[in-house]
């Protein structure tokens, strides 16, 4: 499985999972990889330089991935080969806590941009190309102040299934990876963050969590040739987490 020659775009790509998906495609022989981050230069700039030593130019979108400018500077720096949409944020709080403006920001950040970046993006990607969402279990399970992010992720997989049958004609694919417990700093959002890893460690047949490199690693597979056949699907990355009942 290689990558050489190819570029790349990771939404939220200078930490943890899109970090590694990042690195993951230069070690694979990338030729350039875009990084889209928010406001954290300094992050930004460590994954940049990273990226050139293992051989890959690094391009720098910063700002809201789900605004029309952010979307303009990636397609001007295109066409990719694959697009992963990383990027994601929300609200963790209980759903009768939860307010309108929650909704909305989680929505547009984790749903609706991998629409605008379809939008955006797939006019100039050539055959062969892929669109990936990474999501999460709360998609389909129900987890403890998940509500707001759990729906979004939800609808990033129907979003994913719809770009799979409507870009097919162009050769394009769609996929998603949902990842279960990863420690990083996302998790430092969550009011219940120790207890989800211990959990996390208690529940996963696999006898570890999830890394970063092993979601990167199935990113990269689903935008191989390899995977052709693959699409519209949600690739679930958990080490057996989400099997027991």
């Amino acid at each position: 499985m290689r990558f050489d020659g190819a570029s790349v775009l990771v939404t939220g790509g200078s930490r943890g999972i899109g970090r590694a998906i990042a690195l993951r495609f230069a070690e694979l022989g990338a030729a350039r990889v875009g990084i889209g981050y928010l406001r954290n230069d300094k992050a930004a700039e460590t994954v940049a330089e990273e990226l050139r030593e293992a051989g890959a130019e690094p391009l720098l979108v910063r700002g809201n991935v789900s605004s029309e400018r952010v979307v303009a500077e990636a397609a001007a720096l295109g066409p990719f080969d694959a697009v992963i949409h990383n990027a994601a944020t929300g609200v963790i709080r209980p759903a009768l806590e939860t307010e309108d403006k929650h909704w909305d920001w989680t929505l547009s950040a984790n749903a609706r941009a991998l629409l605008a970046l379809a939008r955006g993006l797939a006019p100039d990607m050539k055959a062969g190309s892929s669109f990936i969402g990474i999501s999460s279990l709360g998609s389909v399970r129900v987890l403890d102040n998940y509500v707001l992010v759990g729906v979004s992720k939800a609808a990033l997989e129907a979003v994913v299934r719809y770009l799979a049958v409507e870009l097919a004609p162009r050769g394009i694919r769609a996929n998603a990876v949902s990842a279960g417990v990863v420690e990083t700093g996302a998790l430092d959002h969550f009011p219940n963050r120790e207890q989800m890893i211990a959990d996390g460690l208690a529940r996963t047949p696999a006898g570890r969590l999830v890394e970063p490199r092993d979601v990167a690693d199935a990113v990269c597979f689903l935008c191989s040739p390899e995977a052709e056949m693959v699409r519209g699907q949600t690739l679930i990355v958990d080490g057996g987490f989400s099997l027991p009942a």
